[in-house]
């Protein structure tokens, strides 16, 4: 009888021993792959990216520097509201990245600025009177003047446009 539990014990602890082995091998095999395929990735996209995009992934890293274009004199127009005169003065800066671009537009100046007088005079006293509505006639002036570089230029050039100064009466 003793020889049976003495067995039976032996038996039990044998499995354990040799299921642990398998284990241990099934876990071990699993890291390995899992790093494989880590670094099998990490190979490709790295790869990928330093050849095909590395120019365009450096032009986003290194934004080129502002340059502004403060557009002298500020521009004073008059249209009515509610049958008395109202006037609007505004002091505008075109911000660019490319001083070429930039340049190229700048020959175009005339065109620019009878199309900014003819949207400044369009607009009405009672929208113009909130914040909003300034911001909504920045955001029609940036349109504007990238819609202009575009025709002119070939390119939208001015990134913002910038009003300096602000008056309404």
């Amino acid at each position: 009888m003793a020889k049976q539990a003495e067995m039976a014990e032996q038996a039990t602890v044998a499995p354990k021993k040799g299921k642990m082995k398998v284990i241990i091998l099934a876990v071990t095999a699993l890291i390995v792959a899992i790093v494989l395929s880590v670094a099998a990735t990490w190979f490709v996209l790295g790869r990928s990216n330093t050849d095909s995009n590395a120019e365009p992934l450096q032009e986003s890293l290194a934004k080129q520097p502002a340059i502004y274009e403060v557009l002298t004199p500020a521009f004073v127009v008059n249209f009515k509201s509610q049958g008395k005169p109202r006037y609007l003065q505004v002091s505008v800066a075109l911000m660019a990245r490319n001083k070429a671009d930039l340049a190229a537009l700048i020959v175009h100046m005339p065109t620019l600025r009878n199309q900014l007088v003819m949207l400044f005079s369009s607009q009405a006293f009672d929208e113009l009177n909130t914040p909003l509505g300034v911001e909504l006639l920045k955001q029609k002036t940036t349109i504007a003047v990238q819609e202009l570089a575009l025709i002119e230029v070939g390119k939208p050039v001015v990134e913002q446009v910038l009003f300096t100064n602000v008056v309404m009466q």
